[in-house]
């Protein structure tokens, strides 16, 4: 299948696929961040929000929260989950905004979406201006030096008759500003078996370059990729979470 039409054909079983995810613990550690770095307001944006999950959190903690995604159909159960916000079809890199906002998130490595080094620039120019003076840009990265092509994360849920595994794992080649996010899904019952594969290309960085694009918008801060506690970036793991303030 080509790129992205995994996603598209099984958005309806997307909050499968992320049955494991926390999407609480993830919400709660932001709002945090947003309170020790952030401006006092309560306007918030989430990129590549999916299906929602992270705005419902939002909404519940007293935020004027809305999403953006490229994928309709997300969008489509976006609005079922949260018929309080806005949701809008757009492109991450490219994006514009009626009014500036407070905190703009970008959840589960999101980020990498962007299409190469020009397009993340590019996003990270559109979140500059689309913020209020002291607006805080949260998200998480991987960085692409870091990236052990063997490792994988599987899981498995029962949806009605139905056993989903689900498989994803990082691929760099070694060399260039692109890399994979490779998924597997499967579909059994007592009657059949149905199997798709995708890939996903995205963007690769170091954190040094990443850092670098960043500095030119924003005073930047790094933390352990840990949603239970905040602690700093230890300079050494592949996989952080990032405060941006604008400056």
């Amino acid at each position: 299948m080509s790129a992205n039409a995994l996603y598209n054909d099984l958005s309806g079983y997307y909050d499968l696929m992320c049955v494991d995810i926390d999407y609480q613990a993830q919400s709660h550690c932001i709002r945090r961040l947003h309170q020790i770095f952030g401006n006092g307001g309560n306007t918030h944006l989430d990129l590549a929000c999916g299906t929602g999950p992270h705005v419902r959190h939002f909404i519940d903690y007293g935020f004027q929260s809305c999403g953006l995604d490229i994928n309709q159909p997300m969008l489509d159960i976006a609005a079922e989950r949260c018929p309080e916000a806005e949701f809008i079809r757009q492109d991450m890199s490219s994006f514009a905004v009626a009014k500036p906002l407070d905190l703009i998130t970008c959840f589960l490595y999101s980020i990498h979406y962007n299409g190469g080094l020009d397009k993340l620039q590019q996003c990270i120019s559109h979140v500059h201006q689309a913020l209020n003076p002291g607006g805080v840009f949260c998200f998480n990265v991987v960085a692409k030096d870091k990236i052990n092509n063997a490792l994988f994360v599987k899981h498995s849920t029962k949806h009605a008759d139905d056993l989903f595994s689900f498989r994803s794992s990082w691929f760099y080649s070694g060399t260039g500003d692109m890399q994979s996010l490779k998924l597997s899904i499967e579909k059994s019952n007592a009657s059949e078996t149905q199997i798709w594969h995708d890939e996903h290309p995205m963007v690769a960085f170091c954190f040094a370059d990443l850092i670098a694009l960043l500095q030119p918008y924003f005073e930047v801060h790094m933390f352990e990729h840990d949603y239970d506690k905040i602690m700093p970036w230890d300079q050494q793991s592949g996989n952080a979470i990032v405060a941006c303030v604008k400056i």
